[in-house]
């Protein structure tokens, strides 16, 4: 498989949550397309790791970390001689953060931080913090927790200088067929004779994991320091992804479940009055930027008073078909 040059090319990568959905899927896909000179898996669960290296063929760039994003100390080893940080740990359940609070906040909030930190010591060059959907207009404590992470990332571009290292956020929907998905979850009980809806108008932002990957990948080429990264990606019905899954099985509705939303947002009115738009993305800039000029007004179009970007009011669509089709392809 040829090559593809990207700021990615020779560079020394550490993963964060590098056995979860994503981080296994980003780690292929650099060894596959981007020729790093090493990639560090850094997460707790070693049995994962025994998988995932056994998953891969454990290549030669390939090294292994067990450690918590708690742990201070143990970030700071991994990250020496890393160029480059991609941070996908999180504690990501909503029902499971509202029962566990504290421990919701001491990886979410206080492991970013400690994350923050490390790098910086490090001299690290670029790093991309993963956000949700649910970091916008928060409702619950996981969105909440995002929320903060978020703004500690982008204002990590404070601490560390006009010389020091970069921080930016990408921030996407629910992630096709990834653990936790509803997908997965439909398929299991489309067997049972009944498929359970929360809401019947609810709504959500849709991405495939190649999708999500290849955006991550692009904004380490874009990043000035201290952006949120949007990607434009569809919305759809969740009585379509039932349909899509589960033809002609009967729904039963159940109510929305604590701390959720019945459509999602990814930018809010008021963070649209600093975002630009390009042609795959919106990029949200910082409300204060002293670590270099932003260059965003050159290359994007800013948004029209009054605009959010929200799963209900979106302009791009999936059909039951398309849905189909791409549950086929990716999960």
């Amino acid at each position: 498989m040829s090559k593809t040059p990207s700021f990615l090319t020779g560079k020394s990568i550490l993963v964060t949550g590098g056995t979860g959905s994503f981080g296994k899927a980003f780690i292929k896909h650099i060894l596959e397309h981007h020729a790093p000179s090493r990639v560090v898996v850094y997460s707790r669960d070693e049995l994962k790791q025994y998988e995932f290296r056994s998953e891969c063929g454990n290549p030669d760039p390939m090294r292994w970390f067990i450690g918590d994003v708690r742990d201070a100390g143990r970030l700071e080893r991994a990250m020496q001689g890393i160029d480059v940080v991609v941070h996908a740990a999180a504690l990501k359940q909503v029902d499971t953060a509202e029962y566990n609070p504290f421990e919701c906040i001491a990886t979410n909030v206080l492991g970013a931080e400690n994350v923050i930190n490390a790098a910086i010591d490090a001299g690290v060059e670029k790093l991309i913090a993963l956000s949700t959907d649910k970091a916008s207009s928060p409702i619950n404590l996981y969105g909440a927790s995002k929320l903060c992470s978020d703004k500690l990332f982008v204002a990590g571009n404070h601490y560390s200088g006009s010389q020091g290292t970069k921080f930016s956020v990408v921030r996407y929907g629910n992630v096709m067929g990834s653990r936790g998905s509803v997908i997965p979850l439909f398929k299991r009980l489309a067997s049972s004779g009944e498929i359970p809806i929360t809401d019947p108008r609810m709504t959500r932002f849709w991405i495939t994991l190649p999708q999500a990957v290849d955006f991550v990948v692009s904004s380490f080429d874009q990043m000035q320091g201290g952006e949120i990264f949007v990607p434009k990606i569809p919305s759809t019905k969740i009585l379509d992804i039932a349909e899509a899954i589960a033809p002609g099985v009967p729904i039963r509705v159940v109510g929305i479940r604590p701390g959720e939303k019945l459509h999602e947002e990814m930018v809010s009115e008021d963070d649209a009055r600093r975002t630009f738009a390009t042609p795959d993305r919106f990029v949200v800039t910082p409300v204060i930027q002293e670590w270099g000029k932003p260059t965003w007004s050159e290359v994007g179009s800013p948004l029209p008073d009054g605009f959010a970007y929200r799963s209900n009011t979106n302009d791009r669509w999936l059909s039951v078909d398309e849905i189909r089709r791409l549950v086929a392809d990716f999960t």
